[in-house]
């Protein structure tokens, strides 16, 4: 018999920044192991139950008990098991006893191949599980995998017994239909009662009638929405009416939605409102203050400002709400007063003038003080600069930026950049680093170009924020992730496996996506080597950290481009070539792709593939001239003849960064190449000829990979 199932473990209020998962995980696992032991389909559907103060899961199609299954199992290797005539040894003997059977059974054992030798099986058919058995293993498997952020350990009402969980537990429900099964956990009995709502419930205790009845019953009787899901729908659906209501809309955040439907069990939104005096401080301080410290959601205008409206989800209905929205309103008015107080407060002080405070403030033990870090980030901002001006593909900056202003701005910027760190907003708020300082960069006066950058040094902060907005900005931004990173590879503080508590790939990336998506004309080599002489002796191995780092940039931008869509063999293809001009790779991308789809494509990788298998096995040093006179096959010839037409059109488009042409132009290489190898001994007897052909070989070779090593698009 098959009928659904329904477990809920009712607790005490549960962390609610971990809920989500904590259901996803309770449901997802206990689902699993009844699956895995037969008793429910591997396409049962299953739902996820999480609240505030409770676990489910309910699992469609379980049976009452698991087919029995045949199971085959080894015994020992015919040699231990049987005697030369065959009669059975005393270890096999000790085996069956062992395994619950006697000698009986001898006639039924096999004798089956078993690797090199023969073996002793033995073929029984195990019952399949109960319900309650299956289910009981089920649960203490979910219980010990739950992914709890934090153990806490309470006593049972025996005063004696120690229980260790998430939360105190105080109920649990296992339904089979309409029946319970006899299951425990956490020193409770299953039943079939849970609570409703503390405040709302049309009855405190509600008592499951069946497993499908159970979500219907929580919220008609309980007041309950029990599913994350549809609360989390809920709370959306609110939210957008309330909103439009006052043609405004409410900030987009998933991560305060999913933990504002962790804390409430029947969701109620309310409309409240602050003084408009308020509005007078940066939104972000108010906005965040808001959002961190009371799960509020301001509301937004059509221009994205922020209104004096927000929305509090409340988790009670009451028929007068004005005492829940008052209370809201007066809860966050000495919030909004504290980020006044702390803006104010800043205003009083220049950026510069708290400079020195840098030098007290430790960045890190081996690198020093941030005031250390400032000075640093200035110099290879410098440096920067100074590569761009003298770059060999022209960048263009503004009318009013010349490198001299340019210049300026940026050691400025680069100066004033960690200052907002030692203000009362960002003490308070260490999300609003750089924010706070441009903030307060335009207070003083300052141009606007050095505050934008000031505000925007930490960008790209996480995968998909923006770049930098100015030069001066992109310039700061890529100067203080180098130093970052090149300070801590430095001392050794790599990334491992999972850990990387410096956010040093975040960094990478950063790196990279400015250097790509802004095609700076910067070699990543000699941003490296700007940034390493600014450490002094603090680097004990320059060359070992320079190394170190380019690998690690090329792994990351590896990952990046297959994120984007390129295959594992163009990403290969390209990076293989180890370019320095990351903002070139793109473009090497997307010539690669399209020389790929030529049909001359497949013939001419394998021939480069080939070419170079020879030329790695040449002894010594490669020949590198060609002399015509010693070309004696019409094949070599040939080739000769099409490489000297083909390559300077080739290597002028490439010099023109018209990957895409340079490729395509070898595409006529085919025909010669093909006939070479057909009709040409390379390793020729004649030391002269064999030199001649490798210089060949060679040259060929050189025109085919300036773009990417087309060899690795070979199959």
């Amino acid at each position: 018999m098959s009928a659904n199932l329904l477990v809920e473990l009712f607790v005490e209020e549960l962390p609610p920044k971990a809920l989500k998962k904590l259901g996803e995980s309770f449901a997802t696992v206990l689902a699993d192991s009844l699956k895995a032991q037969g008793l429910a389909a591997a396409d049962a559907a299953v739902t996820s139950f999480a609240s505030p103060r409770r676990l489910g899961v309910h699992v469609t199609n379980v049976a009452a008990r698991a087919a029995d299954k045949a199971v085959q199992q080894k015994l020992m290797p015919v040699a231990v098991a049987l005697t030369a005539d065959g009669q059975a040894t005393p270890a096999l003997l000790k085996k069956l006893a062992a395994i619950g059977v006697g000698a009986e059974v001898l006639p039924q054992l096999k004798r089956q191949p078993d690797g090199k030798a023969e073996a002793v099986f033995w073929d029984s058919v195990q019952p399949g599980a109960t319900l309650a058995q299956g289910l009981q293993k089920a649960l203490d498997e979910t219980l010990a995998k739950l992914p709890i952020p934090k153990v806490m350990t309470y006593q049972l009402s025996d005063g004696w017994t120690d229980v260790k969980f998430v939360r105190p537990a105080h109920g649990l429900i296992a339904l089979h239909g309409s029946d319970v099964v006899s299951v425990q956990a956490l020193g409770l009995t299953s039943g079939r009662t849970t609570q409703g709502h503390r405040f709302e419930a049309a009855q405190a205790t509600v008592s499951i009638d069946s497993a499908d009845s159970y979500a219907a019953q929580l919220c008609d009787q309980g007041a309950v929405i029990a599913s994350f899901a549809e609360r989390r729908a809920e709370i959306s659906r609110q939210l957008k009416g309330a909103a439009d209501a006052l043609s405004l809309t409410p900030i987009d955040d998933d991560a305060l939605l999913d933990e504002v439907t962790a804390l409430v069990e029947r969701p109620n939104v309310l409309t409240c409102a602050f003084e408009a005096e308020f509005l007078a401080v940066p939104q972000e301080c108010l906005i965040l203050t808001m959002k961190a410290n009371q799960k509020y959601f301001p509301l937004l205008d059509a221009q994205g400002k922020l209104t004096r409206h927000f929305l509090v989800v409340s988790n009670i209905a009451p028929a007068d709400a004005s005492a829940v929205t008052g209370g809201n309103e007066r809860v966050v008015r000495p919030r909004l007063a504290d980020a006044k107080f702390f803006f104010d407060q800043d205003r009083k002080k220049k950026l510069a003038d708290r400079l020195p405070g840098l030098a007290k403030v430790v960045y890190h033990g081996k690198l020093g003080s941030q005031g250390e870090r400032a000075e640093r980030v200035t110099a290879i901002a410098h440096a920067i600069v100074n590569q761009l001006s003298m770059a060999t593909l022209p960048y263009t900056v503004e009318a009013d930026d010349e490198f001299k202003v340019l210049d300026s701005k940026v050691r400025q910027a680069a100066q004033l950049a960690k200052c907002d760190l030692l203000t009362d907003m960002v003490g308070e708020f260490p999300e609003l680093q750089g924010i706070m300082g441009g903030y307060y960069a335009r207070h003083e006066g300052l141009r606007d170009g050095v505050a934008i950058a000031i505000e925007d040094h930490y960008k790209p902060r996480f995968a998909g924020d923006a770049l930098p907005r100015n030069h001066t900005g992109t310039v700061v931004a890529l100067a203080d992730k180098l130093e970052t990173l090149v300070g801590l590879f430095g001392i050794g503080q790599l990334p491992t496996g999972d850990k990387d508590p410096f956010a040093l790939r975040r960094h990478a990336l950063g790196v990279i996506r400015i250097l790509v998506e802004k095609n700076l004309p910067l070699e990543l080599p000699a941003l490296i080597d700007a940034a390493l002489p600014t450490f002094g002796e603090l680097v004990a191995n320059p060359s070992d950290t320079r190394q170190a780092l380019l690998g690690f940039f090329a792994d990351r931008l590896a990952v990046s481009l297959r994120d984007q869509g390129y295959s594992a063999q163009e990403v290969d293809a390209v990076l293989a070539l180890a370019p320095t001009r990351l903002g070139d790779v793109p473009k090497r991308l997307v010539a690669v792709r399209a020389f790929a789809a030529l049909p001359e494509a497949a013939s001419l990788a394998a021939a480069n593939k080939r070419v170079g298998n020879i030329l790695k096995k040449v002894e010594g040093e490669l020949p590198t001239e060609v002399k015509p006179e010693l070309l004696q096959e019409a094949a070599e010839q040939a080739l000769a003849a099409a490489i000297a037409e083909v390559q300077p059109a080739a290597d002028l488009l490439f010099e023109q960064h018209d990957y895409t042409g340079s490729l395509q132009r070898l595409a006529a290489l085919k025909a010669p190449v093909d006939a070479f190898f057909d009709g040409v001994m390379v390793n020729a007897e004649d030391p002269a000829l064999r030199a001649n052909r490798l210089a060949l070989l060679g040259r060929l070779h050189a025109a085919m990979n300036r773009v990417a090593d087309l060899s690795r698009l070979a199959a």
